[in-house]
């Protein structure tokens, strides 16, 4: 029987070994693709474990490690819950405030107490109470009045410098509905937050209440005239109502402040004696 014919050579010039059984000798014909390749079988295993399978699956297992998997972006995106909070107090406050303004104009539900209310503004002005309580200190005979009404005086300066501190800081705006006809205003009163006035008649009202001896009725005058004031700043449309409780708030602490700078005559003769 004739053999049978020995297949002609490849392009590469290698030709697959073949046994008497017919069958291919894979082993051989691997050790001669490797020869063509140039490599060894070290390098072809680390060539295989740089598949892309492989390099997807470092890549997603260093991504996970990193910290920075979707989940995470997810709650980057969402909204602080303290932000959501402060955009609804704000929006809170703004409807408050329009509602409230009835005395913003001529116009409005409430105009014709308008005057009323302007004239509540400037009793709760600087420039009066500066100007009342530098009289009553050039008037008072009495050492222990004279001092009384001095740190009145410097806690009314402080609550200015203070008032204007604030006001440059966050330089919050004051309602669309307002209208700039305020008495003897400055630069800062452009801006609305904090509400001097209500600064001003807290701080005051509990100097009078804890430093003269009042009448119940002239006390809860006081108390009144406190409220009515800052009252006033939100139906006139000067400020909002957050202004005027923050107002409020730092009036209160104004007083403290001025309980634990308390100046004596004698303490403010030396202070005088050391500058002149």
């Amino acid at each position: 029987m004739p053999s049978p014919k020995s297949k002609p050579p490849g392009r590469s010039g290698a030709s697959p070994v073949v046994t008497g059984s017919d069958r291919f000798d894979f082993a051989s014909m691997n050790k001669s693709l490797l020869q063509r390749q140039g490599s060894d079988p070290t390098t072809a295993r680390l060539r295989a474990s740089e598949s892309p399978t492989r390099r997807r699956g470092s890549s997603s297992s260093t991504g996970s490690a990193s910290g920075q998997g979707p989940e995470e972006d997810g709650i980057r995106v969402n909204p602080s819950f303290l932000r959501v909070a402060l955009s609804s107090l704000l929006a809170i406050d703004l409807w408050m405030s329009k509602r409230l303004g009835v005395c913003s104009c001529e116009d409005s539900s409430w105009g014709s107490v308008r005057p009323l209310m302007k004239l509540i503004e400037i009793s709760g002005h600087g420039i009066p109470w500066l100007a009342g309580t530098a009289y009553c200190m050039y008037k008072s005979d009495s050492a222990a009045g004279q001092e009384v009404i001095l740190n009145l005086f410097m806690g009314l300066l402080l609550d200015l410098v203070l008032v204007a501190i604030v006001k440059a800081v966050v330089r919050r705006r004051r309602p669309s509905h307002n209208r700039m006809d305020m008495f003897a205003t400055f630069s800062v009163d452009r801006y609305s937050f904090p509400s001097g006035h209500a600064t001003r008649a807290a701080m005051c009202g509990r100097f009078l209440l804890a430093h003269l001896v009042l009448a119940a009725p002239l006390r809860v005058l006081v108390q009144l005239w406190v409220g009515i004031v800052g009252l006033s700043r939100v139906m006139l449309g000067r400020h909002n109502v957050t202004d005027v409780m923050f107002g409020f708030w730092m009036g209160y602490c104004q007083y403290n402040l001025i309980e634990m700078l308390w100046i004596s005559p004698q303490t403010l003769q030396g202070l005088l004696g050391f500058v002149f």
